[in-house]
């Protein structure tokens, strides 16, 4: 009844909300994207996503088939590796940064170990610039981060903007500086911050520097200071610092997937987790159930 391909497009279009984005992560033409949508949405009876010129949302049946999605690809998958005979082997380095230690990601790493259990996988939780460095150097196989803006690597899993978050009751004084809690180099997200108080000639100082969330995210909690973050990975019990307190805008980030060339032994179960998590990329900016 659904078509795998137009189910493939749909995940896409729902984790990147954008036609032209899905568009570039299949390779296809965005009206064939558009009609791979609108034949599944034919097929349901119902509008799937809502939609403009200015922007593209889900609609409740959109969310519901988001799930029915990937278990029909992930059923089809598992038939498609049985039938052919293709039993994926081997050892797999992956690297996820710091910035999904909160979310859904466990979910993924599950299912994929229970469709390849011959594949030893090897995971390595650091900061998104740390993996970077540890991928050029042959030390992992496949990476999940953030991505630097001057860099074109990567194959996009999802698009989100920087905010600043720290506790409600924070009062940040407009005369004094910037109480910061920040990741120590090479973090991205550090960087993108002090650029950007930097270019508004805004004085700062850190408050906290941890390599772990979690410190973060406690430092956050207790008043010592300001944060820059995801806005779809916000951790409970923080909320956006509010505009007129006069932080900078940060820009947009980009969650991308790496590969890395060293060794040709690893591609076959990086290529298979890589599709694992294109096509379950909506939990990554979904509370966890358990954690990591």
């Amino acid at each position: 009844m659904y078509d795998p391909s137009h189910l493939r497009t749909f995940l896409s279009v729902a984790q990147t909300l954008s036609f032209t984005q899905a568009a570039r992560r299949l390779g296809l033409r965005q009206s064939t994207v558009s009609q791979h949508v609108r034949r599944l949405e034919d097929a349901t009876g119902r509008q799937l996503f809502s939609r403009d010129t200015h922007s593209v949302e889900l609609t409740e049946d959109g969310e519901a088939m988001l799930g029915f999605a990937r278990r029909i690809l992930e059923v089809h998958e598992q038939a498609t590796a049985f039938f052919t005979g293709t039993r994926l082997r081997g050892r797999l380095r992956f690297g996820a940064s710091e910035d999904f230690v909160l979310t859904r990601l466990p979910e993924i790493l599950e299912a994929f170990r229970h469709d390849h259990p011959e594949v030893d996988l090897e995971l390595t939780v650091e900061l998104s610039g740390t993996l970077h460095e540890q991928l050029a150097a042959g030390k992992l196989d496949l990476v999940l981060a953030k991505r630097r803006p001057e860099d074109p690597r990567g194959e996009p899993v999802w698009s989100d903007r920087l905010v600043w978050i720290g506790a409600e009751r924070l009062r940040l004084e407009p005369d004094r500086p910037v109480p910061l809690i920040v990741y120590p180099p090479p973090g991205i997200t550090r960087a993108l911050a002090l650029d950007a108080l930097q270019r508004q000639g805004r004085a700062w100082h850190i408050a906290c520097t941890s390599g772990s969330l979690n410190g973060l995210i406690a430092a956050a909690r207790a008043g010592l200071g300001v944060m820059a973050h995801s806005r779809g990975l916000v951790p409970p019990g923080l909320v956006r610092v509010p505009d007129r307190a006069g932080l900078p805008e940060l820009g947009g980030v980009d969650f991308v997937l790496v590969h890395g060339g060293r060794r040709p032994s690893a591609q076959g179960a990086a290529g298979a987790l890589a599709a694992a998590i294109l096509a379950g990329g909506d939990r990554l900016h979904r509370p966890q159930r358990t954690g990591l």
